[in-house]
Parts: C-alpha cells; sequence; structure tokens
C-alpha cells in the first residue's frame, strides 16, 4: 500500500487515499479484482474417486490473484461439505457442480466463463 502525500504552502502534510501498486488508483475505485475474475477461465467437472466416490474439482483460478484457500472454505461452507484446496485446485466431497457454478457467479465471476463438464 502507497500513501501519497501533498505539501500545501505552509508546509503542512495533508494524507491523500491509498492507491493501488498495479493501476495506480484510489484503493476506493480500484477495479483490479474485478479484471482479473473477468481474465480466468474456470472448469468444474466431476470425477470418481476412490470406492466410487464423487468429486467435485474446480481447475483455472489463478493461484497468485486468488486466495483459494479461503476461497475453498468458503464454498465448502455454501454447499455444506468437505474438501480441500491444493496444487491449484479446489476438491469438493460429492457431485455440487451447479452450486459450485452458482457460488462462483454470486461472486463476481462472469457466468461465460464458466464451464461445467
Amino acid at each position: 500500500m502507497k500513501l501519497l502525500y501533498t505539501a500545501t504552502s505552509h508546509l503542512t502534510m495533508r494524507l491523500m487515499a491509498a492507491v493501488c501498486s498495479t493501476c495506480g488508483l484510489p484503493n476506493d475505485i480500484c477495479v483490479c479484482g474485478e479484471i482479473e475474475k473477468e481474465q480466468q477461465r474456470i472448469r468444474i467437472r466431476a470425477e470418481t474417486r476412490k470406492y466410487g466416490r464423487p468429486t467435485t474439482v474446480i481447475d483455472g483460478m489463478d493461484e497468485r490473484t486468488s486466495n483459494l484457500v479461503a476461497i475453498a472454505k468458503k464454498m465448502k461452507a455454501f454447499c455444506a461439505c468437505g474438501g480441500t484446496s491444493k496444487n491449484g485446485q479446489i476438491m469438493l466431497q460429492g457431485d455440487h457442480r451447479e452450486r459450485v457454478r452458482e457460488y462462483l457467479v454470486k461472486s463476481g465471476y462472469p457466468e461465460a466463463n464458466i464451464e461445467l463438464q
């Protein structure tokens, strides 16, 4: 976080708004997070794991810009299931493809960029 300071003619300092390091706009109107969400192609698929258990796998989310651990925690609460996030993927126990797509759309990801398999 960068802070801008301006000096007036009387040498008093005024604190300005914090500025985003990526786009240079004040944090109040920064749109970097929304732009990053629009550029991601997310794939949601169901796999059958050990003993025939269904598992929902979400991949295509950028690990550097998204906190996958926090997103996985919120998805697990939304779908009322267990799961984990590792290797750039989020895995949920059970077949929750429609619920995950609904959650991602509510979170601000464009519906056109979400692919169900």
